[in-house]
């Protein structure tokens, strides 16, 4: 039994609850990001250490959305979500009040697991609230412009609240936004539910392997790669995903499906969105050192450096609407993005330590947005395409992990190419130019990662899922019922 039974008005406070839950995710993925230096000088974390702010967040929400995607699936949408942000508002309290780096840390994790509970909850709603065709296409790119602009406004606030409140009310400014989302998931639909058994095995090998792939990266990064326990970690994930896959063969209720990935354009869609993620969140980073440790701007005008990446999203979602999607291809339209993106990133490569920075950062941020906003709505919309609502949680929980753990890979291998590229510097070369080649090093690895995924697109992606709107892999909608959560 489905749910698409909302009048418009209901439709549109669903639509406005989730998008507001996406956004505040994504939001706190980089709210960090501008206050790094700040946090560091305050709780005494050392800057080899300080992309653990970021990445923890990011390890606990990518290695946990795929069991999240299940358990909502089974047990109800609409009580996860709320559980899920229950979680989130608990963790966002304690790293406000975090006496050191390990506590931060470990409250960042905490914030990661209760987003890997709302996430795919919040995107399998939508799919519950508004039936397939125009009305859902519309909703789901507001969902996906959510996933750009999201990542702009943590910073954008991020640097605001670091200057002007201290680095504490990055945590503490979630509260309010949590509470008005606990109130507004009266309106949301009951949903649709999974009969079936959670795959508890094949949720924690996934878990257990995304993390310890991700540790071995960023270990690789400060220790090398004979360190003994980045060849430990990176041995246990590979063992660990081969012990999910056989998890997944001999169960009769899998995590993730096989007919969930049968589809080669959502697999097309889940690997842009991975690699976008892989170069997104280290652009920020990158680009957040260098105005801070290099052009010593403050952090409310290097969070306000970003409004133009944050115009260039919102012109990027709009031009991916489903307008477009119906006058070419998926593939066309994320590839031409990803081209925009990666031609961004090459201009910011030009940044110099003697120079008017901003003549570098605003335009080329601006066409970076524009690249990124139009394949996050094209990824979002592919990944998610064609799945029936039994299997939406885990479907859109997968998007999700994609970008997550993209983000937190890409970040730990480009930070490694970034500081080694800094110490290969010739003696002599003064400080801000050494950081400046390490950083702009880092940005041209970022355009890598859209140029891969450009390649992932024209490879996996069909030229007709656009126009057609069909999917000829649909999974069969069966054994779903009325979830009253």
């Amino acid at each position: 039994m489905t749910s698409h039974t909302r009048s418009g008005d209901k439709s549109g406070l669903a639509l406005l609850v989730i998008a507001a839950a996406q956004l505040l995710l994504v939001m706190d993925g980089t709210i960090v990001t501008v206050g790094l230096p700040v946090i560091g000088s305050s709780l005494g974390i050392a800057e080899s250490d300080l992309d653990w702010v970021l990445t923890s967040y990011a390890l606990a929400f990518g290695g946990m959305l795929l069991a999240g995607g299940r358990i909502g699936d089974v047990f109800g949408r609409r009580r996860l979500f709320r559980i899920g942000l229950a979680v989130f508002l608990f963790a966002s309290l304690l790293g406000g009040v975090a006496q050191n780096g390990g506590t931060l840390i470990a409250a960042r994790m905490l914030q990661g697991v209760g987003g890997a509970i709302v996430a795919p909850a919040a995107l399998s709603l939508l799919a519950d609230t508004f039936p397939a065709g125009p009305a859902r296409n519309k909703a789901l790119g507001v969902y996906g412009a959510m996933g750009g602009l999201g990542s702009v406004v943590g910073l954008l606030l991020g640097g605001a609240l670091t200057e002007y409140l201290g680095w504490r009310w990055i945590m503490f400014i979630n509260v309010p936004f949590v509470l008005l989302a606990l109130a507004g998931t009266l309106v949301l639909v009951p949903g649709t539910r999974r009969r079936g058994g959670v795959d508890l095995p094949g949720a924690v090998t996934a878990t257990l392997a995304l993390g310890s792939l991700v540790y071995a990266i960023n270990r690789a990064g400060s220790d090398g790669l004979g360190d003994g326990l980045t060849l430990a970690f990176g041995a246990a994930a590979l063992v660990l995903a081969a012990a999910f896959a056989a998890v997944q063969r001999g169960t009769r209720d899998p995590m993730l499906p096989t007919g969930v990935l049968a589809d080669r354009g959502r697999l097309g869609a889940n690997l842009v969105m991975l690699l976008m993620g892989a170069g997104q969140l280290a652009t920020f980073y990158f680009l957040t050192l260098y105005m801070q440790a290099v052009e010593h701007y403050s952090p409310m005008i290097t969070g306000l450096a970003y409004l133009p990446f944050a115009i260039g999203i919102g012109l990027g979602s709009g031009l991916a609407g489903p307008a477009l999607q119906a006058r070419t291809s998926s593939r066309n339209v994320l590839a031409a993005g990803m081209a925009v993106a990666a031609a961004a990133m090459v201009w910011f490569s030009l940044l110099a330590p003697d120079q008017n920075a901003l003549l570098v950062l605003l335009p080329a941020q601006l066409v970076a947005g524009v690249g990124l906003g139009v394949g996050f709505v094209a990824a979002t919309i592919g990944g998610v395409q064609g799945v029936a609502a039994e299997d939406s949680g885990v479907a859109s929980g997968l998007v999700n992990t994609s970008q997550q753990i993209g983000g937190a890979l890409g970040l730990a291998a480009l930070a490694a190419v970034a500081a080694t590229t800094t110490a290969e510097q010739p003696a002599g070369t003064a400080l801000r130019d050494s950081l400046t080649s390490g950083y702009t090093t880092g940005l041209l690895g970022a355009a890598a990662f859209y140029l891969a995924a450009l390649l992932a697109a024209f490879l996996l992606l069909r030229t007709d899922t656009g126009k057609s709107g069909r999917n000829p892999s649909r999974i069969p909608v069966t054994s779903v019922s009325h979830d009253p959560s």
